[in-house]
């Protein structure tokens, strides 16, 4: 079972990397939450997103993912709710008050800074309401079948969990990276502010850009 040549593996992870170092909704939640709250917020945003992920891979080894694909006002009520909370998302950020950097270089927001498990679930939602994600797996994994290589159901499954492997090696070096750059740049209230601001227009353009994607 699961008998790959190389040329399958060459393929299916040099694809995976490329599309991991994309940006998108999910690397942004990410990088905005290491950029506010610091990097123990943006591993908890990464675990919410992943979490997200893995149920939208077995939502494609149940086949529920292509009840998504061929029903547009199932994509369309997705659609508006994930751009909306991508908005909402960048409203919070645009009006939030600057953060002020603790000894251990954690910002925290002199207003209030969200709780782990609020960040953990805002990030499984993040994920979930976007259905490009669900029709991206329904897509892109499928193509890496091999007749005769095992259970379908159990090479989807496979892949699906690689790619969150792939993302295990990326994403937590961006995170460290986009720590330290907050960190010099915090020590100013005035880019404090401005990093907030750009985070926030970043989301409001995300969920616009959702909002007006075509199946």
């Amino acid at each position: 079972m699961f008998e790959y040549s190389l040329a399958h593996w060459a393929t299916f992870l040099s694809a995976a990397f490329l599309l991991e170092i994309m940006p998108g909704p999910d690397m942004a939640f990410i990088l905005g939450q290491t950029v506010r709250h610091g990097r123990g917020a943006g591993f908890v945003a990464m675990l919410g997103i992943w979490l997200g992920a893995l149920i939208h891979i077995a939502m494609t080894v149940l086949g529920l993912a292509a009840v998504l694909a061929s029903s547009p006002l199932a994509f369309v009520v997705i659609k508006w709710m994930g751009a909306g909370y991508l908005v909402w998302l960048g409203l919070r950020s645009l009006f939030a008050r600057s953060a002020q950097t603790t000894d251990d270089d954690t910002p925290t927001d002199v207003d209030t800074t969200p709780t782990r498990w609020a960040i953990f679930r805002q990030g499984v939602l993040v994920d979930l309401l976007n259905p490009k994600t669900a029709l991206f797996f329904l897509a892109f994994i499928p193509q890496f079948v091999v007749p005769g290589a095992g259970p379908v159901a159990a090479q989807l499954l496979l892949h699906g969990l690689l790619l969150i492997a792939v993302a295990a090696v990326v994403e937590p070096a961006y995170i460290l990276l986009t720590a330290a750059a907050a960190r010099r740049l915090r020590v100013r209230a005035r880019t404090a502010r401005w990093l907030d601001r750009g985070l926030g227009a970043m989301f409001i353009g995300l969920g616009v850009r959702l909002a007006m994607i075509q199946r």
